[in-house]
């Protein structure tokens, strides 16, 4: 029996917006702070790197998608390319490192919709975070359209807020250049603060991969995705760099440091204290809009590892109107409310980042053994790409690689036991 396939209802437009929503999320608005506290004055750097991995891996899975123009991006390249055990690693770390990700962006926006001192916020922050998991859930459950259109809207609001955060800090007459050397946090800087910040600011960028996992409902993938990806990357790297020159001139790496939020700290050392709502407002959209398309992605990612039976079978279900992985997204809807309701996850960006630079590790590997009639690239990049996720793995907070090997480990481990018990089954 055929696989029910996705509707390809997304254009280049549609395209980039989607990977521009994934990647200008919450990530700028708390990325800043660890990195700061790992780099220091160094924190550009960290950022520069950052940039060029990604750089590295959007071209691999640009070329992948182009040849692979289905749902499950690096999941089902590492199937087709190096095997099914390859497949299952990116998979994976893919789905459970997102899903907590859900979570923690599910978090952010109740955080920021919310302030701290309204009476009983903690819990009632949940239930907004709920709420906010529910809805998005249903709005991507009635067809990729709808997913795009909103994701328009949020990441216009969320670029507007940033650019009157930025225009507001440098006319302040307070920001400076100098002061991003002039304040060191202590411990901070040397090659592997830096290579920390390049790992902590990496899981900014990783956005782009929602645009591959969502090859089945672009419309002519083959042109679409490889064009689409390093537009939306690039666009995202200069709104990056401008943000994070601006806060380091205005605050300096020690106050973004010591700050878990780092850009509404940045506006109050320069004094302009009235621009926290636009913050506030900011960071909210911003994380619902990385909220939707992580939905999106688990989503499609979900759908392909079900029809090859690496995920229960009953996630590969299609809406037949709608044409969406709706079994799957429900699911991941129920699993990321539970998740809201009995832990915090807010200080998961190393963990996801481990997920997320082992399944780039994979594309990159992928993408090398293509032959070259579907090579847009040179094998250089995959080489780079590919050492530069490991190297910037090794280097993230010891915490955070513990989770993610432990996290790889239940994952091999169940697909060998279920794998076995299959054989045994088959063979009776």
């Amino acid at each position: 029996m055929t696989n029910p396939q996705l509707a390809r209802r997304l254009g280049l437009p549609d395209a980039v917006v989607i990977g521009l929503g994934s990647m200008i999320g919450a990530g700028v608005f708390a990325a800043f702070g660890p990195a700061s506290r790992a780099a220091g004055a160094w924190l550009l750097v960290g950022l520069a790197i950052a940039a060029f991995v990604a750089y590295c891996n959007a071209t691999a899975s640009a070329q992948l998608a182009a040849a692979y123009p289905t749902s499950g991006g690096t999941y089902v390249y590492g199937r087709e390319r190096l095997g099914p055990w390859w497949g299952f690693t990116a998979g994976w770390g893919f789905v459970v490192g997102k899903t907590a990700s859900c979570a923690a962006m599910a978090l952010t926006f109740a955080s920021y919709a919310l302030p701290a001192s309204v009476p009983g916020a903690a819990w009632i922050q949940r239930l907004v975070a709920v709420a906010a998991v529910l809805a998005l859930a249903g709005l991507n459950y009635r067809g990729v359209t709808r997913t795009a259109q909103l994701t328009r809207v949020l990441v216009t609001i969320t670029l507007a807020a940033l650019a009157v955060l930025v225009i507001g800090l440098w006319a302040s007459g307070h920001a400076s250049l100098g002061t991003i050397a002039a304040d060191q946090p202590a411990g901070s800087g040397g090659v592997y603060g830096v290579l920390q910040a390049a790992g902590l600011l990496f899981f900014a960028f990783a956005g782009y991969a929602r645009i591959a996992t969502m090859g089945e409902e672009v419309r002519n993938p083959r042109t679409t995705i490889p064009r689409a990806i390093p537009l939306a990357l690039g666009m995202a790297v200069v709104v990056y760099a401008v943000v994070g020159v601006t806060a380091l001139a205005a605050a300096g790496p020690g106050v973004l440091a010591a700050s878990s939020a780092p850009l509404a700290d940045a506006a109050h050392a320069v004094g302009l204290d009235g621009l926290a709502p636009v913050v506030r407002v900011g960071g909210a959209v911003a994380s619902l809009g990385a909220l939707l398309a992580l939905i999106a992605g688990i989503g499609r990612t979900s759908l392909a590892m079900a029809r090859e039976r690496d995920l229960p079978a009953w996630l590969g279900a299609v809406h037949p109107v709608h044409r969406v992985p709706h079994h799957a997204e429900m699911a991941l809807a129920v699993v990321v409310s539970v998740l809201i309701l009995t832990t915090d996850l807010r200080g998961v960006i190393g963990f996801s980042s481990f997920g997320v630079l082992v399944y780039y590790a994979v594309a990159n590997a992928s993408a090398f053994t293509q032959p070259a009639a579907d090579r847009r690239w040179p094998r250089t990049l995959n080489v780079l790409g590919a050492i530069g996720c490991l190297v910037l793995v090794a280097t993230l907070p010891w915490q955070s690689v513990a989770a993610g090997v432990v996290m790889f480990a239940v994952g091999l481990v169940g697909r060998a036991v279920v794998l076995r018990l299959r054989r045994r089954t088959t063979a009776a």
